[in-house]
């Protein structure tokens, strides 16, 4: 008896991925946090029982110029095209960037003759500083429903994403920048030569550029692996930033280390032939990331250890409250929490919701584990015994907010870098 049979192929070895700086294959792991569906991706009530789409959120390490970086397993489009992110909702982000303003306007001369243009320039958060200044302004954000927010303050805002065909554009249109903004785009950029190469065609030759971003330093020190998600393609060193830079005709000449974020960097761009001299504080910066390892693989593939003991201990501590009987509540519904939801496991047997200021969330779901969003007044109403708070880089500004639980005996948790719980009634006035 003659039986076909179908030859049996060897499986399909995967080629590794490779570094979006300087195309070497990524061999080496940063942190792999499973697999997670799009941080942003709210869900509404009635597509609950629809299926989710889940992606790796494997963080690699560059071994030449160590980037650490994640594969685009999601188009920007999809992220972008309608974004649940509207920079305006936090009161202490807006305030930063009115600072910002004045600081530029001062330190560069900036006036009604000079061109500003920020990139992925949001609701106009910004942007909207320099108009009482009397600057001209354009903001560039890809999110057509941010953009409509900014708009409607009388922000002009393209609606594009931005890259070379962008940039040539623009000069095409005499819209050269004196400044160029970009605040916590630059890691959101698969392309990242694209963008960069746009920024150096869109820059006059004695303008400056400021971008900002987490420094992957605080993300190490402080165990942020929570701030790693999908849109969020790359994280940076100086180390880093310097050698992108120089692939790109540009120089640093500054930097400045912010809190915001849990700890960023904001650099200063121009032109390598630029007369702007480069100042102490890039070598002395550089000097404490070869000090703290950033110039070695080694450090960053020490990482994923350390996120591991977090997931176990901030488990440990949701097990045995819940087990005491105490009720737990969130508070915000930030990317960076999405990641440590669905990384942890944590779902409605731990938070029974979660809120919000954005109205926009208000009534759906966060991604993969479905817990409810609710308006900030759902706290006073359920009295929980303790608030999870998920942007911790916020936590200062919403423990003011609500640190009335206290008159009910509620406390606040915070679960990065590591689980510590806060009773405002210890607190100072």
């Amino acid at each position: 008896m003659n039986f076909q049979t179908t030859p049996i192929l060897p499986d399909t070895v995967r080629s590794p991925p490779r570094c979006r700086i300087c195309n070497t294959d990524l061999t080496h792991t940063f942190v792999d946090l499973g697999m997670s569906p799009p941080c942003e991706s709210f869900v509404q009530e009635n597509r609950k029982s629809d299926m989710e789409c889940y992606y790796p959120l494997h963080a690699y390490v560059c071994e030449k110029c160590l980037l650490v970086q994640l594969e685009e397993h999601i188009s920007p489009k999809s992220i972008f095209e309608e974004y649940a992110y509207f920079s305006s909702y936090s009161v202490s982000w807006v305030e930063h960037a009115r600072i910002y303003c004045h600081r530029m306007v001062e330190r560069f001369g900036l006036n009604e003759k000079s061109l500003v243009v920020e990139l992925a320039s949001n609701d106009g958060y910004l942007l909207q500083h320099f108009a009482p200044l009397g600057i001209p302004v354009l903001g560039v954000e890809p999110a057509i429903n941010v953009a409509k927010v900014a708009q409607e303050k009388g922000i002009t805002t393209r609606v594009e994403f931005f890259g070379t065909r962008l940039a040539e554009t623009m000069v095409s249109e005499r819209l050269e920048a004196d400044l160029i903004v970009g605040n916590n785009v630059l890691a959101q950029v698969p392309d990242i030569n694209n963008f960069v190469a746009g920024i150096k065609r869109l820059l006059k030759p004695d303008g400056v550029v400021t971008l900002e971003f987490p420094h992957i330093d605080m993300l190490i020190k402080h165990n942020q692996f929570d701030t790693i998600y999908h849109e969020h393609f790359s994280y940076f060193s100086l180390l880093t930033i310097r050698t992108l830079a120089t692939m790109h005709g540009l120089k640093v000449f500054d930097v400045e280390e912010m809190p915001t974020h849990g700890g960023s960097l904001r650099v200063f761009f121009a032109h390598e032939d630029s007369d702007r001299r480069v100042k102490n504080s890039v070598s002395k910066l550089v000097a404490r990331e070869i000090a703290a390892g950033l110039g070695k693989i080694e450090t960053y593939t020490a990482f994923a250890v350390r996120a591991q003991q977090s997931k176990r201990n901030i488990l440990r501590f949701l097990v045995q409250a819940k087990e005491a009987g105490r009720s737990i509540c969130g508070y915000g519904a930030p990317g960076k929490g999405n990641t440590l939801l669905n990384y942890c496991g944590i779902g409605r047997d731990f938070l029974d919701f979660t809120v919000d200021l954005n109205p926009y969330k208000h009534g759906r779901y966060t991604p993969g584990m479905h817990i409810p969003i609710r308006k900030v007044e759902a706290i006073d109403a359920a009295r929980p015994d303790y608030v999870f708070i998920l942007p911790w880089n916020l936590k200062d500004e919403i423990i003011q907010q609500m640190r009335h639980i206290g008159d009910w005996g509620g406390k606040f948790v915070i679960p990065i870098p590591s689980i510590s719980v806060i009773d405002p009634k210890e607190m100072a006035l």
